[in-house]
């Protein structure tokens, strides 16, 4: 390969990865919106305090379930039809529904809004991180898809901040940023492997194929089970910190919306040091195992941290923020585990999956939480609620793990077989 074609390269990889990087700041902008405003929208709403925590259940979870099947539509589009139709269509679809979001004036109207803008950003990382993975070596790929989650989780930063303005102004804020990515992503391109795969005459984004082999349905469930921690303590433990923050008997009222901003700005630099722990030590299980155990132990400190007040409950969301900064690699291992004809199925589904998960958790939870207020009282019902739960899904994460088998430095360019594993 001669240098001219080598530099070139690496200007398209470098901005594959700006692109992506910006796709995901503003993903995770719409993604957590919501939770940094709710209760305000919901005063201004007419939502009662009462129902504060259940309305805000029922809209993030109409968001989740438009994210599973999201996950669904957009991996499948990736597959058959290309990355870049993916990463086009999903800005359109949440830009637009980011600007209605803030036109609403009732708790139903905000949840389907909610699903449609749900569906629109299940593309968005899957999507990105499979061009990323697909564009770059397979000894530098790490970095990029590491680069991506830093710049992309800063978009919650940018998502408190522009709250400050108004929640109507902070969803209009979220489609305009929507808009000028869409016309940033006029330059991007395909990636190689995909274009090679697309004129085979191979099975392509064909989801079935997932569930038809026992080996490959196992490692893609175990791929799917390795991310549920993370939705727990961002969707549950940090979204409803003010409601932890009264059982723990804060001396005043805990914010939401500055849980979510440090939360991210840990899980952003916790991405960073993940993304090179994998490098280093050539192994994303280590790291994840790792990140995991850094996480339950976060997460125990957080709800046994009584008279808690607004700074030390910035640091303890910044340390279960850094530890659940295992995102990129959670993503990239699933993007590594399968083959390019099904790899934008896999890489979107699998983290749409995850945050879909918060539906059946927030449920458990719940009942949990019912049946601690039976039989202990209701003072420390989520308290003990949150200990539970975060030690199942723990569990259940540790277990598909060790089930997964390690894949950095894994070559990607291979086709995945209809009836078995390539």
């Amino acid at each position: 390969m001669t240098d001219t074609a080598s530099a070139k390269i690496s200007k398209n990889a470098i901005f594959i990865v700006l692109v992506a990087s910006l796709g995901y700041f503003v993903d995770i902008y719409d993604l957590v919106i919501f939770s940094i405003v709710r209760i305000k929208s919901f005063q201004d709403i007419g939502i009662a305090p009462a129902d504060m925590r259940t309305s805000g259940e029922y809209v993030l979870n109409m968001q989740m379930f438009g994210l599973l099947l999201g996950g669904i539509l957009w991996g499948i589009i990736g597959d058959k039809f290309g990355r870049l139709k993916v990463l086009f269509g999903s800005i359109v679809l949440y830009s637009i529904a980011n600007f209605a979001n803030g036109l609403v004036h009732d708790i139903n109207s905000y949840a389907a809004i909610r699903f449609v803008a749900g569906i629109g950003l299940a593309g968005e990382l899957g999507a990105g991180i499979t061009l990323v993975s697909e564009t770059l070596s397979k000894e530098s790929r790490g970095y990029g898809t590491m680069i991506v989650a830093v710049v992309g989780l800063f978009g919650a930063v940018a998502a408190n901040m522009a709250a400050k303005f108004g929640w109507q102004n902070a969803y209009f804020i979220g489609g305009a940023l929507g808009v000028f990515l869409l016309l940033l992503r006029i330059g991007t391109f395909e990636s190689g492997m995909y274009k090679s795969v697309s004129k085979a005459k191979v099975s392509k984004g064909n989801i079935l194929m997932l569930f038809t082999n026992k080996e490959r349905f196992f490692k893609y469930l175990n791929c799917i089970l390795t991310g549920m921690p993370l939705w727990f303590v961002v969707g549950i433990l940090i979204t409803q910190s003010p409601e932890f923050g009264r059982e723990l008997r804060a001396p005043e009222p805990l914010s939401a919306g500055n849980g979510i901003m440090y939360s991210y700005i840990g899980i952003s630099i916790g991405d960073l040091f993940a993304g090179l722990f994998a490098q280093i030590t050539k192994s994303r299980r280590l790291t994840m195992l790792i990140f995991q155990i850094l996480s339950l132990i976060s997460v125990l400190l957080y709800l046994n941290a009584y008279g808690i007040t607004a700074q030390q409950f910035i640091w303890l969301c910044l340390f279960m923020g850094f530890s659940v900064g295992y995102w990129a690699t959670f993503v990239t291992i699933a993007s590594e585990q399968f083959g390019t004809n099904i790899r934008s199925t896999v890489t979107t589904t699998v983290p749409n999956f995850v945050r879909g998960a918060l539906i059946p958790i927030t449920y458990v939870f719940e009942l949990f939480v019912k049946y601690f207020t039976a039989h202990g009282g209701k003072d420390s019902s989520i308290i003990k609620s949150g200990y539970v739960m975060m030690f199942i899904v723990t569990a259940i994460a540790l277990f598909s793990l060790s089930r997964l088998k390690e894949s950095f430095g894994k070559d990607l360019d291979y086709i995945e077989g209809e009836a078995g594993i390539s």
